[in-house]
């Protein structure tokens, strides 16, 4: 899986954060309700008449238009009809609306038609006498023109043997980068080469829209909800992913993020650290009850894309995947003890966690989902510079665990959920094994139902490198790991059952009817996936 592009900031990161910022400043400053400025947003964003990216501006427009729409959280209109870009606005301005399926989207007129697999000889080659790519090619596909190589792609079946034993390296693989950053095998290329995406196989990640270079592929945003709800008088509390240290730059000060969402109009900021917390106790409980006993091993619950990979693929051992809820739901709950009638937001790293907050089998408490790129957009409309800012005299939340941070980095929940289970059995040995990437996860699932890893352990992450490499980060992941290990050093306490809310544990997994909630969101999830007009069919 590529994360070549991760950390940088390209023009198509710039594309993404100006939409946001002007998406966010124009919900900030209409509240009339005329909504006829949309429609002059591209023209805002892609001033001029000379195209700096594509053939034409306004195909350059076109696409920033569909963007716009998507960060409004409105689908896609295409361009094969006339339509207004301020269409459904007014819908989309309620607090209370939500993503309309699909989350992820093709903007199809964007997508280069990348080639899905394929081998071809570049200007490299030397036509040199020993010809091993001919001699080891076992279908005939390789002859010679000119002096030249030439791959027959009829007769090619992307064995790669040629690029192997090239001494000039002169034959290059060609692959769709969307489609190797998605671990799912879910996108493919429609009856015009472009990509398509297979929804009853996605399960939201994101890798594919931050590895896509033609900005093609675009997600679904609440930034507009967010803001329709700050500007009723709503109180709006933010609850903030241990993977924010670093994001904004500085070295993630919690009082300057405290200022930050105050000028952006939030009512209150947590720590999601704390619900990892309780999750790490609960699956430590939940280990030490059932596994072996009950089930043979035991997944981790807190990534939703990984949870729902195993469940969907794996269906026969669906029940190894924990049933604690996810920090952010816990998290939620218990803000929402204190605060009942407030709109709970979960500011992380993550895209997947917006469908999670729509689930319906397990309430989430979680009324809207921004990725910290989308935050990024939103302070930077107010002028919010965040290494310049004072701060409001707190360095820390001073209330989660190092190792409910640490959840943020691939390996940190096994470790918490070890530690946990330490606590009360230090001298118990809990094997684990852990795994990054969907790809991997898979093959991790494959060994675990054929039985390598019975009493074990296992923990699953979508993202390689874990949280801090989510679709919706801005730093590179290696910093943002480094910066998150130092964050948690500082924490007040170091293990999650030192946390005093963990007596709470049982009290917030338990739904309005007493019964503790059910973990099995496949096929809910799957729906959330699918296109509009699927999902009613």
């Amino acid at each position: 899986m590529s994360n070549s592009m991760r950390g940088v900031y390209t023009s198509l990161a710039q594309i993404r954060r100006t939409v946001f910022r002007e998406v966010t400043r124009l919900a900030y400053e209409s509240q009339s309700g005329d909504y006829g400025w949309v429609d002059e947003l591209p023209y805002e964003i892609i001033p001029g008449d000379v195209a700096t990216y594509r053939e034409s501006v306004f195909l350059e427009r076109a696409i920033v238009g569909e963007r716009i729409r998507l960060a409004m959280g409105l689908p896609l209109q295409g361009v094969d009809k006339p339509a207004k870009l301020s269409e459904g606005v007014a819908e989309a301005a309620k607090p209370e609306t939500y993503y309309q399926p699909p989350l992820i989207n093709v903007i199809k007129f964007a997508c280069n038609a990348c080639e899905e697999n394929s081998y071809k000889v570049s200007d490299a080659c030397q036509g040199c006498l020993a010809h091993p790519c001919r001699e080891i090619c076992p279908k005939g596909a390789i002859t010679f023109k000119d002096k030249k190589a030439y791959i027959d792609q009829e007769k090619c079946i992307k064995c790669g043997r040629c690029a192997s034993v090239c001494p000039y390296g002169a034959i290059q693989h060609h692959e769709r980068p969307c489609a190797v950053a998605c671990g799912m095998n879910a996108i493919s290329s429609d009856e015009q080469g472009r990509a398509q995406i297979d929804y009853n196989k996605c399960v939201s990640c994101g890798q594919c829209l931050v590895n896509c270079p033609f900005g093609a592929i675009a997600d679904k945003s609440q930034i507009f909800q967010v803001i329709q709800a700050i500007l009723a008088g709503e109180e709006v509390i933010a609850e903030v992913a241990p993977a924010f240290v670093g994001q904004f730059g500085g070295k993630g000060n919690v009082d300057k993020l405290r200022e930050a969402f105050k000028a952006l109009g939030f009512t209150g900021m947590e720590e999601v650290a704390l619900g990892a917390d309780l999750c790490a106790v609960q699956e430590a409980e939940d280990f030490l009850e059932e596994v072996p006993d009950k089930i043979p091993f035991m997944g981790t619950s807190c990534c939703p894309a990984w949870s729902v990979m195993a469940k969907m693929e794996f269906p026969e051992r669906a029940d190894c995947v924990s049933m604690a809820l996810t920090p952010m739901t816990l998290t939620a709950r218990l803000i929402r003890k204190q605060h009942p009638n407030a709109k709970i937001v979960f500011v992380g790293p993550c895209s997947a966690k917006k469908l999670e907050a729509q689930r319906r089998s397990v309430k989430s408490e979680v009324d809207f989902v921004l990725t910290f790129e989308e935050m990024a957009g939103m302070m930077e409309a107010k002028d919010i510079d965040y290494t310049k800012l004072a701060g409001e005299g707190s360095s820390d939340f001073e209330v989660a665990s190092a190792d409910g941070r640490s959840f943020a980095v691939a390996g940190g929940v096994a470790n918490a959920v070890v530690n946990a289970i330490h606590r009360e059995h230090p001298d118990m040995d809990v094997k684990v094994t852990n795994a990054e990437g969907l790809d991997e996860c898979r093959k991790m699932m494959k060994a675990a139902v054929k039985g390598k890893y019975n009493g074990y352990l296992l923990e699953g992450m979508a993202c390689p490198g874990g949280c801090v490499a989510g679709a919706g980060t801005l730093q590179p992941i290696n910093k943002t790991a480094g910066a998150v290990k130092l964050y948690s050093k500082k924490a007040p306490i170091k293990t999650a059952p030192e946390n005093a809310y963990c007596e709470l544990i049982h009290d917030l997994e338990r739904d309005a009817d007493g019964h503790r909630a059910d973990a099995d969101v496949v096929a809910e999830s799957a729906e959330a996936l699918k296109p509009a007009e699927d999902a009613e069919a």
